[in-house]
This record gives structure tokens, C-alpha cells and sequence, in this order.
């Protein structure tokens, strides 16, 4: 059964669904990836070369993952997330540490060329429109500045795709409802629907000024890493 929020209501029913599940987020995505989830965010800062004078948009930072691995290559780094629970949950984990800031993704409170970097992990299909929030991104990102990007995959090996459908699919949920204790892990795997195919994700990111676009494909193509630089 669907539990997709129609089109009109995506934008309240995810902010609402975050901040129920703040205070368990980080132990039930520890748990359903192994811990996994922390090493894909490290390769990625380490892709992107962030490192000290790099100013970093972690675009809806959750519990704050990206912007600790910034911070720990001494970048200066901002938070943005829809939901509060959220932002209290990364205020919590690190204490006087990082700007955090609750905003919309798609009219980022930040001038043209704030940033030389913007990272974000596992967001793109929680929008309401990803291609206005790469528009966003392109505005503000200075020229030469980097972008990366995580989210899940569907694993084009027949066989690998059958096995991670039914860990996704179906032990995801179950695992979220178990420990998580709320509905929101039967809309993660499902929300997958929402990602763009790999030629329309570079189209967009062509059309919001990024060039030198690259993907891969962690965990034999489960997760993909994108990153790219702005012209």
C-alpha cells in the first residue's frame, strides 16, 4: 500500500514526518546500513576536497552528518533543513558547534555565491521539486565551487537488484517500524519513485550552470555519488 503524500501536501508531510523521527533518526540509519552511511558521506567530502577556507552548505543536514565530516577537515559549514526536529537533533549532537538554520530548500535564505561548497545526503526525493533546488544551488555556489550529492540507486545487475528490492523494499520498513517505531520507514523505500533517471539529473544540473559531473555507484550500485562543479 501506498504511502506516498500527494503533491499538495509533500512539503507538510515530510517536514511533520521528520520531526517525529529526529530524536531515532540516527540509530535506525545506523542500523539498516550498517553503519555504511557514515563512509559514503567521507568519501564524498573527500571527492570534493573540502579542507580549511571552504565555506559548506549541508542542504538538508538532518542530524548533521555532513557538515561534522566538513567541519572535522576544518571547513567553516551551515545546516539547512525544513524540519526543527531535525536542526534540535544536530544542535544536541554538537553543541555550540556549526550554524544551523531551518529554511526551504528551493528559496535558500542565502545570497548568489555564498558557498564554495554544498553537500546532501539522501534529500533529493524528499522535495517537492529537485530541479528549482539544483536552480538554488547554482545560485548559490560561487564559480569553481563543488556539489555532492547521495541518494539511493537501483543496481542495474539483475541479480543484485532482486536482492537489495527485498532488503529495501521490504526489511527497511519493517527494521524502521521495529526500532524506529513510526510509519516513515515505509515511506522512505517507497519515495524512491520521486528520483529523476540518471540523463534527466545531468540535464538539470547542465541547466543550473554545473559542468563535470560525475556518478558513482557505492554499494554495487545500490547508493549513487554525484558530484559536480559550477561554471
Amino acid at each position: 500500500m501506498s504511502v506516498l503524500p500527494g503533491p499538495e501536501e509533500k512539503a507538510a508531510s515530510v517536514r511533520a514526518m521528520f520531526d517525529r523521527i529526529a530524536p531515532r533518526y540516527d540509530r535506525v540509519n545506523r542500523l539498516m546500513t550498517f553503519s555504511a552511511d557514515q563512509r559514503w558521506r567521507r568519501e564524498l567530502v573527500e571527492r570534493l576536497a573540502v579542507g580549511p577556507g571552504d565555506r559548506v552548505l549541508d542542504l538538508a543536514c538532518g542530524t548533521g552528518d555532513f557538515a561534522e565530516h566538513c567541519r572535522g577537515r576544518a571547513a567553516q559549514t551551515v545546516g539547512l533543513d525544513f524540519s526543527r526536529g531535525m536542526l534540535v537533533a544536530a544542535g544536541e549532537r554538537t553543541p555550540g558547534l556549526g550554524l544551523w538554520v531551518q529554511g526551504d530548500a528551493l528559496r535558500l535564505p542565502f545570497a548568489d555565491g555564498s558557498f564554495s561548497v554544498a553537500v546532501s545526503g539522501f534529500a533529493l526525493r524528499n522535495f517537492t521539486a529537485i530541479e528549482p533546488v539544483l536552480q538554488e544551488l547554482g545560485r548559490v555556489i560561487q564559480p569553481g565551487g563543488r556539489i555532492g550529492l547521495l541518494e539511493v540507486d537501483r543496481p542495474r545487475n539483475a541479480v543484485i537488484r532482486f536482492g537489495h528490492s527485498f532488503y529495501f523494499d521490504r526489511m527497511v520498513p519493517r527494521i524502521g517500524g521495529w526500532i524506529g517505531r513510526d510509519p516513515a520507514y515505509r515511506y522512505l523505500p517507497q519515495s524512491a519513485v520521486y528520483l529523476p533517471a540518471e540523463q534527466d539529473m545531468v540535464r538539470m544540473l547542465m541547466a543550473a550552470g554545473f559542468r563535470r559531473i560525475q556518478k558513482r555507484r557505492p554499494m554495487l550500485g545500490a547508493i549513487q555519488a554525484i558530484t559536480a562543479v559550477r561554471a
